[in-house]
């Protein structure tokens, strides 16, 4: 199924767990050091680099890119590392994560009561991935290199449904 963001409520809750997508707008790239920032920001009261709200945060640190192309290989870190960020962020309006693996209880119930969607994607697929980014442009922290937040435009980016909106689960 294609699907492209912004996800309307109605096609969140439409998606099952276990369901194929290739999901193409825009995606956020953020890991640990990206979000310890985004999160002292939060609690200054200071404004995010990117709207929050709908935004979709992709587990992810690219690779330089090629001459030719917007991204390097670009594959999913393990969302668990991010278990202690993600129900906050989906409190104050995340669209939804992608990355690799399972997440806790917490953020499972979080995403549920949100109605959101955590999308897994295919670990060792990182070329991929970075095929699939049409567009980059590092939008906060440049200093984190790698792990600073870029704003990527993807078209048919391949995902699973990890746990869809109503908390059901691959895991």
């Amino acid at each position: 199924m294609k699907l492209t963001l912004p996800l309307s409520q109605q096609q969140a809750d439409n998606l099952r767990a276990g369901d194929s997508v290739l999901l193409s707008g825009t995606i956020y790239t953020a890991r640990d050091c990206a979000h310890k920032l985004i999160f002292e920001l939060l609690d200054k009261g200071e404004p995010l680099p990117f709207p929050l709200k709908d935004a979709f945060i992709y587990y992810a640190g690219p690779c330089p890119a090629p001459e030719g192309k917007a991204s390097g290989s670009c594959g999913p870190t393990t969302s668990a590392r991010m278990n202690s960020f993600a129900p906050r962020l989906l409190d104050l309006g995340l669209g939804g994560m992608i990355g690799k693996g399972g997440m806790s209880e917490e953020t499972r119930q979080a995403i549920a009561r949100n109605k959101r969607v955590y999308f897994a994607a295919i670990g060792g697929a990182g070329a991929l991935y970075g095929n699939a980014v049409k567009k980059s442009e590092c939008v906060a922290f440049p200093h984190l290199l790698s792990e600073a937040v870029y704003r990527f435009e993807v078209k048919d980016f391949p995902l699973v449904v990890a746990i869809d909106s109503r908390g059901n689960t691959i895991y």
